[in-house]
């Protein structure tokens, strides 16, 4: 099967006529490569939250919905009372 395109002038055209051609840019739909690590932190921020809650984080609320800026909290209650595993959990979010 042969694909003829049209003259095209855009890459909006080309797209248009061969869906193959992917559009890149700030308008592509992808996340910074800063944002996809920051979502990985959190990630594993409420991971780790929620494996260590009885023994680190037994003075906030269980219900928690863990965001970027809780992750500092995460890291010193995780380095404080979490023994080597939580240091090694508290280790792989300071990354």
């Amino acid at each position: 099967m042969t694909r003829t395109l049209a003259c095209a002038t855009s890459a909006r055209t080309i797209e248009r006529f061969d869906p193959a051609v992917r559009r890149r840019g700030p308008r592509s739909g992808r996340l910074s490569s800063a944002d996809a690590r920051d979502m990985v932190r959190v990630r594993e921020a409420r991971r780790a939250f929620r494996d260590f809650y009885a023994q680190c984080f037994w003075y906030l609320d269980p219900d928690l919905r863990v965001t970027l800026r809780d992750v500092p909290e995460i890291v010193r209650g995780l380095r404080r009372n979490g023994g080597r595993k939580g240091f090694l959990a508290a280790a792989r979010l300071c990354r």
